[in-house]
Protein backbone atom coordinates (compact mmCIF):
# COMPACT_ATOMS: atom_id res chain seq x y z
CA UNK A 1 0.00 0.00 0.00
CA UNK A 2 1.24 3.45 -0.91
CA UNK A 3 -0.03 6.09 1.25
CA UNK A 4 -0.75 9.67 0.49
CA UNK A 5 0.51 12.76 2.54
CA UNK A 6 -1.51 15.41 4.24
CA UNK A 7 -0.60 18.85 5.01
CA UNK A 8 0.34 17.86 8.19
CA UNK A 9 4.13 16.60 8.40
CA UNK A 10 3.64 12.95 9.36
CA UNK A 11 4.55 9.98 7.93
CA UNK A 12 2.99 6.35 7.96
CA UNK A 13 5.52 3.26 9.55
CA UNK A 14 8.42 2.90 7.55
CA UNK A 15 8.31 -0.96 7.77
CA UNK A 16 4.66 -0.09 5.61
CA UNK A 17 6.73 0.55 2.80
CA UNK A 18 6.02 -1.23 -0.42
CA UNK A 19 8.58 -4.49 -1.52
CA UNK A 20 10.74 -1.82 -3.23
CA UNK A 21 10.87 1.25 -1.05
CA UNK A 22 7.84 3.17 -2.07
CA UNK A 23 6.13 4.06 1.01
CA UNK A 24 4.62 7.73 0.52
CA UNK A 25 3.26 10.00 -2.06
CA UNK A 26 2.47 14.12 -2.15
CA UNK A 27 3.10 16.31 0.79
CA UNK A 28 5.98 19.00 0.23
CA UNK A 29 9.04 19.87 0.19
CA UNK A 30 9.10 22.13 3.30
CA UNK A 31 12.72 22.11 5.48
CA UNK A 32 10.27 20.30 8.56
CA UNK A 33 8.54 17.90 6.30
CA UNK A 34 11.91 16.19 4.90
CA UNK A 35 13.69 16.69 8.16
CA UNK A 36 10.87 14.90 9.96
CA UNK A 37 11.36 12.43 6.69
CA UNK A 38 15.10 12.06 7.65
CA UNK A 39 14.77 11.26 11.21
CA UNK A 40 12.45 8.20 9.89
CA UNK A 41 14.56 6.87 7.36
CA UNK A 42 12.91 8.14 4.82
CA UNK A 43 13.62 10.15 1.79
CA UNK A 44 12.12 11.54 -1.55
CA UNK A 45 12.81 10.73 -4.91
CA UNK A 46 10.92 11.59 -8.19
CA UNK A 47 11.67 12.58 -11.32
CA UNK A 48 9.85 15.56 -13.19
CA UNK A 49 6.69 15.34 -14.04
CA UNK A 50 6.31 12.72 -10.88
CA UNK A 51 4.06 13.49 -7.52
CA UNK A 52 6.28 13.62 -4.74
CA UNK A 53 7.63 10.18 -3.76
CA UNK A 54 8.78 8.92 -0.51
CA UNK A 55 11.28 6.08 0.18
CA UNK A 56 12.28 4.03 2.86
CA UNK A 57 14.00 0.56 1.17
CA UNK A 58 14.94 -2.31 2.13
CA UNK A 59 17.99 -3.38 2.86
CA UNK A 60 20.10 -0.36 3.44
CA UNK A 61 23.20 0.70 2.12
CA UNK A 62 25.03 2.35 5.11
CA UNK A 63 28.87 2.87 5.46
CA UNK A 64 30.61 3.24 8.83
CA UNK A 65 33.12 6.05 8.74
CA UNK A 66 36.07 4.21 10.21
CA UNK A 67 35.08 1.32 7.91
CA UNK A 68 35.92 3.28 5.00
CA UNK A 69 38.49 1.44 2.28
CA UNK A 70 40.45 3.76 0.01
CA UNK A 71 42.02 1.63 -2.62
CA UNK A 72 45.85 2.02 -3.61
CA UNK A 73 45.33 3.87 -6.75
CA UNK A 74 42.52 6.59 -5.26
CA UNK A 75 45.44 7.10 -1.90
CA UNK A 76 48.02 7.38 -4.58
CA UNK A 77 45.75 9.95 -6.29
CA UNK A 78 45.43 11.74 -3.17
CA UNK A 79 48.87 11.75 -1.91
CA UNK A 80 49.65 13.42 -5.64
CA UNK A 81 47.72 16.56 -4.23
CA UNK A 82 45.75 17.11 -7.66
CA UNK A 83 42.98 18.06 -5.99
CA UNK A 84 42.37 20.84 -2.99
CA UNK A 85 39.02 20.00 -1.47
CA UNK A 86 36.63 22.66 0.48
CA UNK A 87 33.50 22.77 2.55
CA UNK A 88 30.29 25.18 1.59
CA UNK A 89 32.19 27.09 -1.06
CA UNK A 90 30.35 26.80 -4.14
CA UNK A 91 26.67 24.58 -2.60
CA UNK A 92 24.44 25.71 -5.36
CA UNK A 93 26.90 24.94 -8.16
CA UNK A 94 27.86 21.49 -6.96
CA UNK A 95 24.20 20.45 -6.59
CA UNK A 96 23.36 22.11 -9.75
CA UNK A 97 25.91 19.71 -11.66
CA UNK A 98 24.98 17.03 -9.77
CA UNK A 99 21.12 17.33 -11.53
CA UNK A 100 22.66 17.26 -14.45
CA UNK A 101 23.89 13.60 -14.14
CA UNK A 102 21.32 11.49 -15.88
CA UNK A 103 20.51 8.15 -14.07
CA UNK A 104 21.20 5.18 -16.76
CA UNK A 105 18.38 3.34 -15.62
CA UNK A 106 15.93 6.21 -16.45
CA UNK A 107 17.61 8.26 -18.91
CA UNK A 108 16.40 11.18 -16.35
CA UNK A 109 18.01 13.07 -13.58
CA UNK A 110 15.79 12.74 -10.06
CA UNK A 111 17.41 16.47 -8.92
CA UNK A 112 14.00 18.43 -10.31
CA UNK A 113 14.09 21.87 -9.94
CA UNK A 114 11.78 22.13 -6.61
CA UNK A 115 14.58 19.13 -5.13
CA UNK A 116 17.41 21.45 -6.13
CA UNK A 117 15.72 24.66 -4.61
CA UNK A 118 13.98 22.73 -1.79
CA UNK A 119 17.95 21.64 -0.94
CA UNK A 120 19.42 25.20 -0.95
CA UNK A 121 16.83 26.10 1.31
CA UNK A 122 18.30 23.18 3.79
CA UNK A 123 22.10 24.37 3.07
CA UNK A 124 20.99 28.15 3.93
CA UNK A 125 19.10 26.54 7.12
CA UNK A 126 22.25 25.04 8.32
CA UNK A 127 21.08 21.50 7.41
CA UNK A 128 22.43 20.38 4.43
CA UNK A 129 26.41 21.02 3.51
CA UNK A 130 28.73 20.46 0.11
CA UNK A 131 32.42 18.89 -0.36
CA UNK A 132 33.80 20.55 -3.29
CA UNK A 133 36.90 19.19 -5.67
CA UNK A 134 39.10 21.86 -7.12
CA UNK A 135 41.20 21.48 -9.92
CA UNK A 136 43.59 24.93 -11.01
CA UNK A 137 40.82 26.75 -9.57
CA UNK A 138 37.75 25.50 -11.17
CA UNK A 139 34.92 22.86 -9.68
CA UNK A 140 36.11 19.63 -10.55
CA UNK A 141 33.72 17.42 -8.88
CA UNK A 142 31.62 17.29 -5.41
CA UNK A 143 28.96 16.35 -3.46
CA UNK A 144 26.52 17.02 -1.25
CA UNK A 145 24.09 15.71 1.81
CA UNK A 146 22.15 16.50 4.83
CA UNK A 147 23.80 16.44 8.28
CA UNK A 148 21.34 15.42 11.89
CA UNK A 149 23.23 14.76 14.99
CA UNK A 150 26.09 12.06 13.71
CA UNK A 151 24.47 11.00 10.87
CA UNK A 152 25.79 12.33 7.36
CA UNK A 153 23.07 11.77 4.80
CA UNK A 154 24.50 10.99 1.74
CA UNK A 155 22.44 12.50 -1.31
CA UNK A 156 24.38 12.73 -4.77
CA UNK A 157 27.77 13.55 -6.45
CA UNK A 158 29.11 14.57 -9.57
CA UNK A 159 32.85 14.72 -11.11
CA UNK A 160 34.02 16.58 -14.36
CA UNK A 161 37.90 15.40 -13.69
CA UNK A 162 38.46 11.51 -12.83
CA UNK A 163 38.69 10.87 -9.57
CA UNK A 164 37.18 14.29 -8.19
CA UNK A 165 34.27 13.16 -6.19
CA UNK A 166 35.94 10.52 -4.77
CA UNK A 167 38.90 12.33 -3.43
CA UNK A 168 35.94 14.76 -2.12
CA UNK A 169 34.36 12.02 -0.25
CA UNK A 170 36.78 10.10 1.08
CA UNK A 171 38.20 13.50 2.29
CA UNK A 172 35.13 14.37 4.15
CA UNK A 173 34.51 10.85 5.55
CA UNK A 174 37.58 11.74 6.80
CA UNK A 175 36.42 14.47 8.76
CA UNK A 176 33.31 13.03 9.78
CA UNK A 177 35.61 10.53 11.84
CA UNK A 178 37.30 13.06 12.92
CA UNK A 179 33.90 15.38 14.33
CA UNK A 180 32.53 12.24 16.11
CA UNK A 181 29.96 10.88 13.23
CA UNK A 182 29.04 7.22 13.26
CA UNK A 183 26.97 6.78 10.17
CA UNK A 184 26.45 7.82 6.57
CA UNK A 185 23.47 6.60 5.05
CA UNK A 186 23.85 5.68 1.33
CA UNK A 187 20.26 5.14 0.98
CA UNK A 188 20.39 2.96 -2.20
CA UNK A 189 22.94 0.55 -3.61
CA UNK A 190 25.88 1.64 -6.51
CA UNK A 191 28.88 -0.31 -7.24
CA UNK A 192 30.80 3.76 -6.42
CA UNK A 193 29.79 3.02 -2.46
CA UNK A 194 30.44 -0.05 -2.23
CA UNK A 195 33.78 0.15 -3.37
CA UNK A 196 34.80 2.33 -0.42
CA UNK A 197 33.11 -0.42 2.21
CA UNK A 198 29.37 0.89 1.81
CA UNK A 199 26.80 -2.57 3.32
CA UNK A 200 23.79 -3.79 3.22
CA UNK A 201 21.90 -3.70 5.85
CA UNK A 202 18.35 -4.78 7.31
CA UNK A 203 15.87 -1.85 7.78
CA UNK A 204 14.98 -2.75 11.13
CA UNK A 205 18.65 -2.56 11.85
CA UNK A 206 19.27 0.49 10.25
CA UNK A 207 16.28 2.21 12.18
CA UNK A 208 18.14 1.22 15.07
CA UNK A 209 21.55 2.59 14.35
CA UNK A 210 19.81 5.70 13.17
CA UNK A 211 17.87 6.40 15.98
CA UNK A 212 21.14 6.45 18.37
CA UNK A 213 23.45 8.13 15.75
CA UNK A 214 21.08 11.12 15.59
CA UNK A 215 21.21 11.94 19.30
CA UNK A 216 24.93 12.11 18.95
CA UNK A 217 26.32 15.57 19.61
CA UNK A 218 29.67 16.09 17.37
CA UNK A 219 32.06 18.23 17.72
CA UNK A 220 31.42 20.03 14.59
CA UNK A 221 29.63 22.88 15.06
CA UNK A 222 29.95 25.05 11.76
CA UNK A 223 30.69 23.41 8.84
CA UNK A 224 31.70 26.54 7.18
CA UNK A 225 34.69 27.34 9.79
CA UNK A 226 35.92 24.12 8.15
CA UNK A 227 37.11 25.38 4.37
CA UNK A 228 40.19 23.42 3.36
CA UNK A 229 40.29 20.12 4.00
CA UNK A 230 43.30 17.24 3.80
CA UNK A 231 42.01 13.93 2.66
CA UNK A 232 42.83 10.61 4.64
CA UNK A 233 45.32 8.12 3.11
Amino acid sequence: MIFSLSEECVFPSPALARWDGLLAVGGDLSIERILVAYRLGIFPWYSKGSPILWWSPDPRIVLIPQDIKISRSLRQTIKKGLFQITIDRAFVDVITNCSKVIRSDEGDTWLTREMIEAYVRLHEAGFAHSVESWHDGELAGGLYGVVMGGVFFGESMFYKKSNASKVAFATIVGKLIEWGFVLIDCQVTTSYLMSFGAVPIPREDFMRLLRDAISINTSCDSWRDAQYLQAIV
